[in-house]
């Protein structure tokens, strides 16, 4: 595994390369902030205190990755990032505080869910996910889909540029001749 502590570009870089087929990353957009969801919301359970103050293990989680993403050297992308994880784990702490099953229903189930898109998406893009070669990709892309996010709003076009350079531009695979 390469280091955890490379670089914004260098991060998305690696993990555009394995996305570049422009139904991979739809899909990602609505797999990456189910599975977001769902550890927040299973997280969200595990509770305690640090010092007199109540906190859970998704707060803790979403305060410790923010945290990374902030300190790889972008912190537009890093901030809009903890934004979208914080408002994520905001809407998935409730179900925290309903019945076992409701909880473990919520929490699992978009898990699952989030991870078939996830591999739907690695189907149309003939790679296996980028986590598989490099683990720190679980906590790349969250930041991926924000980035994918910005740019199809305008921002960050030396970036996505950049990026492009390295690993070429998105496109849709033929599937009947991969």
């Amino acid at each position: 595994m390469a280091s955890l502590f490379r670089p914004a570009l260098d991060l998305m870089a690696q993990y555009a390369a394995y996305h570049r087929d422009r139904r991979n990353i739809t899909t990602h957009f609505i797999g990456i902030p189910l599975i977001v969801f769902a550890i927040s919301a299973l997280l969200s359970r595990i509770e305690f205190n640090i010092g007199s103050a109540p906190m859970n293990a998704a707060i803790l989680l979403w305060a410790l990755s923010t945290l990374w993403y902030l300190t790889r050297g972008n912190l537009a992308l890093g901030g809009a990032t903890a934004v979208v994880n914080g408002l994520l784990t905001a809407l998935a702490m409730p179900f925290a505080q309903a019945s076992m099953t409701m909880w473990l229903a919520v929490g699992v189930g978009s898990f699952v869910v989030g991870w078939v898109f996830q591999f739907v998406g690695h189907y149309y893009e003939g790679r296996k996910p980028a986590f598989v070669d490099d683990l720190v990709g679980l906590l790349v892309g969250p930041m991926f889909v924000v980035g994918e996010a910005l740019f199809m709003l305008g921002w960050g076009r030396a970036l996505l540029a950049e990026i492009e350079k390295r690993v070429g531009p998105t496109h849709l695979r033929d599937l009947a001749h991969p």
